[in-house]
């Protein structure tokens, strides 16, 4: 029913910047909060940033000041704009969202998850 296809990862030197872009598509009547979660190798998976239906934020505290995230509900997309990158924010990033559908209340859809590797 929903797919969400992410782009824009890759490697970065410490310092620089990314854009991840996250576009749902499928049978959808309706996207409530979105989000970017991250996993690095031998951590549990985290919330990094989130944006509500009506353009609520929040971020972790260890990237506060740094990204920047954003939606535009026209091309049912969420971006992460992610500057002054850290070797600490090496990992693979998720996109969630919750999407209601012709079948279904709003559920918790995901991305396949995109790398991101900063590193000198």
């Amino acid at each position: 029913q929903v797919q969400l296809v992410e782009s824009g990862g890759g490697l970065v030197q410490p310092g620089g910047s990314l854009r991840l872009s996250c576009a749902a598509s499928g049978s959808i009547i309706s996207i409530n909060d979105m989000g970017w979660h991250r996993q690095a190798p031998g951590k549990e998976r985290e919330l990094v940033a989130g944006i509500t239906s009506g353009g609520s934020l929040n971020y972790a505290d260890s990237v506060k000041g740094r990204f920047t995230i954003s939606r535009d509900n026209a091309k049912r997309t969420v971006y992460l704009q992610m500057n002054s990158l850290k070797p600490e924010d090496t990992a693979v990033y998720y996109c969630n969202a919750y999407v209601r559908t012709e079948r279904s209340s709003s559920l918790p859809y995901w991305g396949q998850g995109t790398q991101v590797t900063v590193s000198s």
